[in-house]
Order: C-alpha cells, then sequence, then structure tokens
C-alpha cells in the first residue's frame, strides 16, 4: 500500500514537472536545479553570478528553504526577481512549489532561472522540477568521499562545483580521490572549482552559466 502512494505521489509530481518544463520551454527560459548539502554555498554562487551578469542576461531565482527568508533577501540585495519558497521543514523542493513560484516571476522578462533547493544531498535529486539542467555543488569541508557516499545526485549532474577551493590548504580533502569518485560515476563529468571568498574559478562558473542560457530550451 505505500508503495502505491509512492508511485502516485512521483506521478503526479513528474506531471507537474512536465508542465513547468513546458512553462518554460515556451518561455524560452531555461531552469537549473542547484543541489547541495546545507552551507555548501550555492547561494555565495548565485550572487557571484548576478553580480557578474548584470546586464548580460536576465536572471531570475527561486529559493527553497524550511524555514526562514535569509537567502532570499541576500539574493534581492542582488537587483534581480527572486521568489522564496518555504517547505515548512520539508527537505526538497516539489514540482508544485516550484509552478508556484514561477507564477511570481516574470518569466517572459527572463533567460535563465536558478532554482536554489533545499540543502540535502538524498531527497531533491529524486524530484523532477521541470528543470533544463542539474547542477552539484559540494564544498571542501564536506570532504572528498561525497560523491562515493551521495551516487545519485553527482552522477545525474550536469554541472559538479567543487567550492570553498581556499580552504583546500587548511583540511584533509584528497583532490585525488574526489576525481577519481566522480570519473567511476560519469566519466564525462563537468567540474569547475570556485572560491567565493577569492573569487578564483567564479568566471569559469558564470562563463558556464552564459552558454547553458543560450542553448535553447528543449520540451
Amino acid at each position: 500500500m505505500k508503495f502505491n502512494v509512492v508511485q502516485k505521489v512521483m506521478k503526479v509530481n513528474d506531471e507537474l514537472a512536465a508542465h513547468n518544463r513546458t512553462r518554460l520551454v515556451e518561455a524560452d527560459v531555461i531552469a537549473i536545479n542547484m543541489m547541495s548539502a546545507p552551507g555548501s554555498g550555492k547561494t555565495s554562487l548565485i550572487e557571484a553570478a548576478a553580480e557578474r551578469l548584470k546586464g548580460r542576461l536576465a536572471l531570475g531565482v527561486v529559493e527553497g528553504d524550511p524555514e526562514t527568508t535569509l537567502d532570499a533577501e541576500r539574493i534581492s540585495r542582488c537587483d534581480v526577481p527572486v521568489v522564496q519558497v518555504q517547505t515548512a521543514g520539508g527537505c526538497h523542493l516539489e514540482a508544485n512549489l516550484v509552478g508556484q513560484a514561477l507564477d511570481h516571476l516574470p518569466l517572459q522578462e527572463l533567460e535563465l532561472v536558478i532554482i536554489e533547493n533545499v540543502g540535502n544531498l538524498v531527497c531533491p535529486v529524486e524530484f523532477d522540477l521541470g528543470e533544463t539542467v542539474r547542477v552539484a555543488v559540494v564544498s571542501t569541508p564536506e570532504g572528498h568521499d561525497k560523491p562515493a557516499k551521495y551516487p545519485k545526485l553527482f552522477r545525474k549532474a550536469d554541472l559538479i562545483v567543487l567550492n570553498k577551493i581556499d580552504l583546500l590548504p587548511y583540511l584533509e580533502f584528497d583532490i585525488a580521490r574526489f576525481l577519481d569518485y566522480l570519473g567511476r560515476l560519469n566519466p564525462e563529468f563537468t567540474l569547475i572549482q570556485t572560491s567565493c571568498a577569492t573569487g578564483e574559478g567564479i568566471a569559469q562558473w558564470t562563463d558556464w552559466l552564459w552558454d547553458t542560457a543560450s542553448v535553447p530550451a528543449i520540451p
């Protein structure tokens, strides 16, 4: 019985995700589902993108969070449209919540929407939101073993961002093992290494966003 209920929930979510995807394609908007553990630096990466792409790329943001509007407040100071989605303790965003958020974004004026999912390495990857591409962010303090422990996220990611690389000299993070884990999961993975503190790799991150937004959305 429980399995049947889960199947029904996922089926409904997939149908709503398909509707979101159609809306985005019709508006010619690329959507990015950005996933990571809490504290990896997703919001800081979005802030950096908003700053560097200002005047070049029309960006909108959906902020997912169990509580508070802190991240949305940060993004709003970047002068980009942002919608906060509070999950009331839920560990991931679902397609219906993203659909409601899209209602409050000026889609016809945007080229790229970044969906900052709830900080979690397990639940978010199970739910299609109607996104075009998926980005997995992992920070160096989390350890080099995260791809091995949470393979589904990294296997399905179109881009992997290794953030907070400025901390590498102070951590026991084995970059060779990290790359080996990624290669076993996805031999064609794309990796960008960044530090929002020093600015290293931020140009590559925003260039990737620019290139991704230049590809026509496909239903």
